[in-house]
């Protein structure tokens, strides 16, 4: 069955019909609300979409090649929109595949949907869309001048930073979508990409507006989070000439105005400007009108193709293997000389560990944050508690448990001013203290490379699974 021909062949004209966009979830798998989703199905949309994935988590997932949800619900999830998209015969299409969009997030994306395929007797065609950035060009970006930081607290990208680095996405924006549904598939699986292209793809193939098509994706990507109450139903997005409707598929959320224009401010430093790999959706001019008490009418944007396209790239090195310990306190003593307790277990563990090679740290967060005695508020436990985080960063997952370890021991007895008691200043909830966290991960590529070939960037191939 061929779900993306009716729609190219202009079965849907921009000014005459609307287009509706279903997305499924915030990220799949989290857990879709079935209700909702079916919901959504019910409104028969054009196309499906989904997020999978985000820089958010951190580095470790895209170091490491895993992913950040389970693989069970993932599966659970997967299953639910293959089967949504197949049966109102839609495309379906998955950005940022298993959380960090690199090469084993997507091959073990795919895999799931083979099972899928496989178990449930669906022929499927799956158009992929690979994010991995070639490290030769990478470097010759640098040489130019090409590549700038991502924030001040980003220093500038060098080739030993790229070699160093498990793994390196682009994110792709909506010219790699477009080439993919150009392969008539039932599903598209791309890499690292930006949420707004999941959900503007279809539209701009269809000729409506890339300024409301790309303000409509940016609203709905994180589904019903633009609703109050927010969360992670299903969101409907209804696509016309000259403006777009926000709709949530859970009754008992509703989308204003005010909530709706809030959402704009979402993981953006300019709430005016939304900025793609091909150009800026531009928002000074963007109108919201309530038509009901939860549905929102928006117009107004504006895109301006760039001079320049530029792709922001994510990488992620290893650090060390991590261990840490938790504690928590309710003495007032050492909660006043926690400065000064943290500064001397430092010294005292280097002091056992001259030559060895770590990070150890110390976080201490705020007041109240245990609930160390519950319903009792009395005493000493008036002057509040502690929560207490020690971490080591190591070359070996032995050498940080035991400086964690050391730490722990130090910190326990740690003598202060006005200390009374001897018999210890943490309480620690596990046995044993010490915990192994596994490998370490930093980000050692933030930056924006500007790029003369998008296409070359996001090479797409289509795979067929099932029967």
């Amino acid at each position: 069955m061929n779900v993306v021909a009716p729609l190219r062949d202009r079965a849907i004209r921009p000014g005459r019909d609307a287009l509706r966009v279903l997305a499924a979830s915030g990220q799949l798998g989290n857990g879709i609300a079935v209700t909702a989703f079916r919901a959504g199905l019910a409104r028969q949309p054009h196309v499906i979409g989904c997020d999978m994935g985000s820089v958010d988590p951190g580095p470790a997932y895209l170091g490491s090649g895993r992913m950040a949800t389970s693989e069970a619900v993932t599966r659970r999830d997967l299953r639910l929109v293959i089967h949504g998209a197949r049966d109102v015969g839609v495309p379906l299409i998955i950005g940022s595949a298993g959380t960090a969009g690199a090469a084993p997030h997507v091959a073990l994306v795919l895999d799931m949907i083979g099972a899928i395929a496989r178990e449930d007797s669906l022929p499927l065609r799956v158009a992929v869309i690979h994010a991995d950035t070639d490290r030769a060009w990478l470097k010759q970006q640098v040489a130019a001048g090409r590549v700038q930081s991502l924030g001040r607290a980003m220093p500038a990208l060098t080739a030993a930073e790229v070699d160093a680095s498990a793994h390196i996405v682009g994110q792709m924006g909506t010219e790699a979508f477009l080439r993919a549904l150009a392969l008539e598939p039932d599903i598209v699986l791309a890499g690292r990409a930006c949420d707004t292209a999941i959900f503007a793809a279809v539209p701009v193939m269809l000729g409506y507006p890339e300024g409301l098509a790309t303000h409509m994706a940016k609203i709905i990507e994180c589904s019903s989070l633009c609703c109050t109450p927010g969360g992670p139903d299903a969101m409907l997005g209804t696509l016309h000439a000259d403006a777009f409707e926000i709709e949530s598929m859970n009754p008992i959320r509703a989308a204003t105005p005010v909530t709706v224009a809030a959402h704009g401010l979402y993981e953006q430093s300019n709430p005016h400007e939304v900025r793609e790999p091909h150009g800026t959706l531009h928002l000074t001019d963007a109108r919201f009108e309530a038509l009901d008490h939860r549905r929102v009418r928006v117009s107004g944007a504006r895109w301006a193709d760039a001079a320049q396209p530029s792709i922001k790239l994510e990488g992620s090195s290893w650090c060390g293997e991590r261990a840490v310990t938790i504690a928590a306190t309710c003495d007032p003593g050492v909660i006043a000389h926690r400065d000064a307790i943290a500064e001397g277990v430092r010294g005292a563990v280097a002091d056992i560990l001259p030559d060895a090679s770590y990070d150890l740290r110390v976080r201490v967060y705020g007041a109240g944050a245990t609930n160390l005695y519950p319903g009792a508020r009395t005493g000493i436990t008036d002057a509040g508690e502690a929560f207490l985080l020690i971490e080591c960063i190591a070359p070996t997952a032995d050498l940080a448990k035991a400086v964690v370890g050391l730490a722990k021991q130090k910190m326990l007895h740690f003598g202060f001013p006005g200390r009374l008691s001897t018999g210890g200043n943490l309480a620690f909830p596990f046995t044993p203290p010490e915990l192994s966290a596994g490998a370490a991960y930093r980000f050692s590529v933030y930056h924006v490379a500007e790029c003369d070939d998008l296409a070359a960037a996001f090479p797409v191939e289509l795979v067929r699974l099932g029967p």
